[in-house]
């Protein structure tokens, strides 16, 4: 999901994840765990997760803990992956996919167990918004839990600038923002851990949790798609224009999980 008035490089770069059929989140498969444990997910758990992408989660969660799990996606094309992926992992039977705005859930009040964002609310138009309807639709003593990126230490010039232009996404200094947030919208017991990573950590816990094959095929594709698409070109030049240390993005770039409870009786954590 990619604010309207974002740069055209930062809506194409979704464009180009839903067309190869993969999407990434800082802390990939470690975070996803670590969310779902502080969100107590388990066999009887019933899971939104919102902004699904191709639907790497929901079918983990399904696969992992059997649990059952709704994820949205403001994209069609994302949702139709999703159920793709579903199919090939088996889990048709435990997951459900729906085009949906984080902002507009189309959910009643209380039917969730827990509701799970990762690397979403940042290219959400009205965080506050959207927060509270993640509120709304999980049950009292239930749980929502956040995954977003954040600045561990100030970037250098022009790297945030940099985000926005090529993610259409603007990142919360460590310890500032998510917190206060999720704690606004009447969550309690929120908790926040921040973890720094690095390029290897990284790599290798995305290939846990998306083919090498997918990840092969779909960088495989960007030449060609950058020969039959006007807005790839453009999104490729836009890339380049890298700004001094974003190779060091590592350094300054981490991540936050944010979990707090919606107050009234505690579900069962198994």
């Amino acid at each position: 999901m990619v604010p309207e008035e974002a740069p055209e490089a930062a809506k194409t770069y979704f464009d180009l994840q839903a067309g190869w059929g993969i999407t990434k989140h800082i802390g990939a498969l470690q975070a996803t765990q670590e969310l779902a444990a502080e969100c107590h997910v388990g066999i009887d758990s019933y899971v939104l997760v919102v902004g699904c992408g191709v639907g790497s989660t929901p079918c983990y969660l399904a696969k992992q803990h059997g649990c059952r799990v709704v994820g949205v996606d403001l994209s069609q094309r994302m949702v139709d992956r999703s159920n793709e992926r579903a199919k090939k992992k088996g889990v048709l039977d435990l997951v459900e996919f729906r085009q949906a705005d984080a902002q507009e859930l189309p959910f009643e009040d209380s039917l969730f167990d827990a509701v799970m964002c990762e690397s979403v609310n940042a290219f959400i138009p009205d965080q506050r918004k959207a927060a509270r309807e993640y509120v709304r639709v999980v049950k009292p003593g239930g749980y929502v839990g956040l995954n977003e990126c954040v600045w561990v230490e100030p970037p250098p010039p022009g790297m945030a600038d940099y985000m926005w232009r090529v993610m259409g996404a603007e990142f919360f200094p460590a310890h500032e923002g998510w917190k206060a947030l999720l704690e606004e919208c009447g969550l309690i017991e929120v908790i926040e851990k921040i973890h720094t990573t690095n390029a290897l950590r990284q790599w290798s816990s995305e290939v846990r949790q998306i083919e090498p094959r997918e990840i092969a095929s779909a960088y495989l594709s960007l030449p060609l798609q950058c020969i039959r698409n006007p807005a790839c070109r453009r999104f490729a030049r836009e890339t380049l224009r890298m700004p001094r240390g974003v190779f060091r993005v590592f350094k300054y770039f981490g991540y936050g999980l944010y979990v707090g409870r919606k107050s009234g009786k505690t579900v069962d954590a198994s």
